[in-house]
């Protein structure tokens, strides 16, 4: 038998650190059918674990059905427990658009893996309660990483390093400081917003002003304000950030970017009580399409939460450690 890779230090058990380790190289095809495991004693000391910690991950393994025992004789490998790899998908919240990439993951992955979802509500502790708990009980761990503006990076980025790169997918938000031995299909953000309000410069030229109704507690991305204030002072256009709109009135001249639902509703509901026409003197850009939008014939600005879901599925079928930036675009329609 080739020598065991035990690198878990994520694991804080010793018996679970040995069963991990013994069946993920079941479970990658490392260790074959009927082969036979070191005994106890050469367990202990080749690794470096006391007897009674080897002895009892075995009897766990044998629980687990991936071993098995011949009395006089030893351990042995019964094979893969499923052929079916195992994926924790970690969301921030639950939504709608959420919603579209969960059904596309699991429908691209069909009956080749079996996905339990659970959400971290922008909380570290919450998202390293959740590892905790589930640590050497999936082949892949699949974070949105979108936590409350005031996480520090240092808090965040130590909870993710603490899966193995071999193991983490990174969805929805680029994390250049894990390197690139990861797998992620992310947004950039700032550049996003920035190139689409680039791509409609010639409907854009009639507003001499940008305003970003950008609510405190809603924790969308700042990279968000930053590529519109970018785009803003390259064009020379007055540039604003509101929290909401109950003080605020539409004023013509100005084409507005909403992230919220709700802020999208009063918007419009303000403009109709001012007299103003969006896409004639007023515009309304609006983060992520619905049905109802375009009913109501809103422009929206959204990625492709559909092949974002895919193309992570994908990914982790053909273990394919890459980064992949997700298509990001402008739909236009009359309210710019």
């Amino acid at each position: 038998m080739k020598p065991l890779s035990i690198n878990v230090s994520h694991i804080p058990s010793k018996i679970k650190q040995i069963v991990h380790s013994v069946s993920m190289a079941i479970d990658n095809g490392g260790l074959k059918p009927h082969s036979k495991l070191p005994s106890i004693n050469d367990f202990s000391k080749t690794y470096h674990y006391g007897r009674d910690t080897v002895e009892k991950a075995y009897r766990e393994l044998i629980e687990e059905g991936y071993i098995y025992a011949v009395p006089a004789k030893g351990y042995y490998v019964v094979g893969k427990k499923d052929k079916k790899i195992k994926v924790l998908l970690i969301f921030n919240k639950l939504s709608s658009y959420k919603k579209i990439i969960y059904y596309s993951f699991i429908d691209t992955l069909q009956e080749r893996a079996v996905v339990d979802l659970q959400v971290h509500h922008y909380d570290i502790r919450r998202l390293e309660e959740i590892l905790e708990a589930n640590t050497g009980k999936y082949h892949y761990y699949v974070i949105m990483p979108h936590f409350f503006h005031k996480t520090s990076k240092k808090a965040y980025l130590k909870v993710l390093k603490s899966i193995p790169t071999s193991q983490l997918l990174i969805m929805d938000k680029h994390v250049p400081e894990l390197g690139k031995h990861h797998m992620t299909v992310y947004q950039d953000f700032k550049q996003d917003i920035r190139d689409v309000l680039e791509s409609s410069e010639k409907l854009l030229k009639k507003y001499t002003r940008l305003t970003i109704v950008f609510p405190m507690q809603s924790n969308h991305p700042r990279d968000i304000v930053e590529g519109c204030s970018e785009y803003c002072l390259k064009h020379r256009k007055q540039f604003d950030v509101v929290s909401s709109l109950d003080r605020e009135e539409p004023q013509a001249g100005t084409v507005y970017i909403v992230t919220a639902e709700s802020d999208l509703a009063q918007l419009i509901k303000k403009a109709r009580e001012a007299g103003l026409q969006p896409g004639k003197n007023i515009g309304i850009i609006s983060f992520n399409e619905t049905v109802l939008k375009e009913l109501l014939e809103i422009t929206v600005i959204t990625t492709d939460f559909e092949g974002m879901g895919k193309t992570a599925a994908q990914m982790l079928l053909n273990k394919e450690v890459k980064q992949v930036k997700n298509p990001f675009r402008m739909i236009v329609r009359k309210s710019l």
